[in-house]
């Protein structure tokens, strides 16, 4: 059977169970969120224990990384500290060793010193008996002296004055023939050991040289196309010729020589230099002071330039290299100079090539030897101009254009005039006298050779016992002849070493003079 509810109820029952529905639903939702919270707590507390476990393993991991780093620090520092100390013990064990080796040689040296103090007492000793030995002697020497005298006294009847000039006579000539056997004995050694050698030297730098003989004289001449051109180079009333000697210096001889005139004049630079500007002059045709002035002009800047150039090709003819530029016209310089007739740049290049030679002979350096050999007659290019000899102008100006101290003493020392300091002054000397001793090589004037062949028999006819003296051979050789009863073989022998140390010592000459003394015994007897 079914019962109906009244609509009131129905409304309340419906809202009681809406309500009880809201209830469930408020008490599901609040089980719900305490369950989600505590699955929230959990997987919280899951996830610090796993963050705390990560930790713990990242702390142990430090940790023994942290171990490891320090166990390999300290590993290093025990290696090292093991190392300075292998490298310590072994510089302590070197110190040691050198110690004991100075210990040793402290020791040896000790008994070194000891020993030589021990030698020089016996020496010492030895003297001392020695000194009391020689006292003993002098003692008896003087006693054997004096009864000597007056035995001598007594046998002679001598006084004491005449028996010390008897002394002082017999050992005056004991010791003239000592000395004379002493200097016949050290010029035989001499000679045995340096002759050969010298003249092996001299001979072989000789025959490396083959030079040219030439002979400058102080005159040039300048060929004419004809006579007309005289009477213009002339000019009126010789102003032409004025003019040209005015500019030039030179002195211009025109004379009844057909087709030539004549420049003269001692500097031989300048006249070059005239004589070019003269054959410009007759070439150009336009012969005037004005034309003449400039045309000097021209012909001195010309030589200026063929100086430098000659004196260029010469330091390249002998491969010298590094001269200063004025060095280098002096070189070209002495192109135009002339000693005795001989030029004076052939003559240094052919000294440079016997230096060079000679000096490669004896094991010194040849080029040094040749630079020394061709700036030694420097000074010659210029000592016209200044005051002093040619080797201390030479020396100075290479001073003064800082040449080497062996060039400067070789062109300061090569005649003499100092002592050399280096080798090489003594060969440019002797290559020196080489190329102008050389048959042709120099002329001498008749009045300057008659002067040394006078002055020859003069030193010779000084001393004592010489009869007449005779200079021949041009001078190379001088012959004495000596009175026999004063002069004795000996006596003969150191009176020809005389001779020729006062030759050597006052008289300048090229090459060497050979002194020939003569003593002999003539008897002569008459058959009536």
């Amino acid at each position: 059977m079914t019962t109906t509810l009244p609509a009131p109820l129905l409304s309340l029952l419906a809202q009681e169970a809406g309500g009880m529905a809201l209830i469930f639903v408020a008490a599901v939702l609040c089980l719900a969120a305490f369950l989600w919270g505590k699955s929230r707590i959990r997987q919280a507390l899951d996830e610090a224990q796993r963050t705390l476990d990560s930790a713990r393993d990242e702390k142990e991991k430090i940790i023994k990384e942290a171990h490891l780093k320090a166990r390999e620090e300290a590993f290093k520092q025990k290696e090292a500290f093991e190392k300075v100390t292998s490298e310590t013990r072994d510089e302590l064990k070197q110190v040691e060793r050198k110690l004991d080796k100075r210990e040793d040689l402290i020791d040896r040296k000790t008994e070194a010193s000891a020993k030589k103090e021990r030698e020089l007492e016996q020496r010492e000793r030895l003297n001392e008996q020695k000194q009391k030995m020689l006292d003993e002697k002098g003692v008896e020497l003087q006693n054997l002296i004096e009864n000597a005298r007056k035995q001598l006294h007594e046998i002679a009847g001598l006084s004491r004055e005449e028996a010390t000039r008897q002394v002082l006579s017999r050992i005056e000539t004991e010791l003239q023939t000592e000395i004379s056997s002493m200097i016949n004995k050290h010029k035989d050694k001499v000679k045995e050991v340096t002759e050969s050698e010298a003249r092996e030297t001299v001979t072989i730098a000789i025959q490396r040289i083959a030079a040219a003989h030439t002979a400058d004289t102080v005159v040039s001449t300048v060929d004419l196309p004809n006579e007309e051109m005289k009477g213009r180079i002339i000019g009126r009333e010789g102003r032409n010729i004025r003019a040209f000697e005015r500019a030039t210096g030179i002195d211009v001889i025109v004379d009844d020589t057909p087709g030539v005139i004549v420049v003269s004049g001692f500097d031989s630079v300048r006249r070059e230099m005239a004589r070019r500007a003269m054959e410009k002059l007759i070439h150009d045709g336009r012969i005037h002071p004005t034309r003449i002035e400039e045309l000097v002009e021209h012909s001195k800047k010309e030589m200026e330039e063929h100086i430098q150039q000659t004196g260029k090709q010469a330091c390249y003819d002998l491969d010298i290299h590094g001269l200063h530029p004025k060095v280098i016209t002096l070189l070209g310089r002495l192109r135009y100079r002339t000693s005795y007739g001989q030029n004076v740049l052939q003559h240094s290049m052919e000294v440079a090539w016997l230096s060079s030679a000679i000096a490669a002979e004896v094991k010194l350096d040849a080029k040094l030897a040749k630079r020394c050999g061709l700036l030694h007659d420097i000074g010659k290019a210029v000592d016209q101009e200044m005051e002093g000899s040619h080797p201390a102008i030479g020396a100075e100006l290479l001073k003064r254009f800082d040449e080497r101290p062996e060039v400067v003493d070789a062109a300061g020392g090569h005649h003499g005039d100092m002592n050399p300091e280096f080798p090489y002054t003594v060969i440019t000397a002797a290559a020196d006298a080489i190329s102008a001793s050389r048959p042709g090589a120099r002329m001498e004037t008749l009045e300057k050779y008659i002067k040394r062949m006078e002055r020859l028999e003069a030193i010779a006819n000084s001393y004592p016992g010489v009869e007449c003296t005779f200079a021949i051979q041009a001078g190379r050789e001088i012959r004495v002849l000596v009175n026999s009863q004063k002069i004795d073989d000996k006596g003969a022998l150191v009176l020809a070493r005389d001779i020729a140390n006062d030759i050597e010592a006052e008289l300048n000459y090229p090459g060497e003079i050979k002194v020939t003394v003569i003593r002999e015994m003539r008897v002569v007897e008459y058959a009536r």
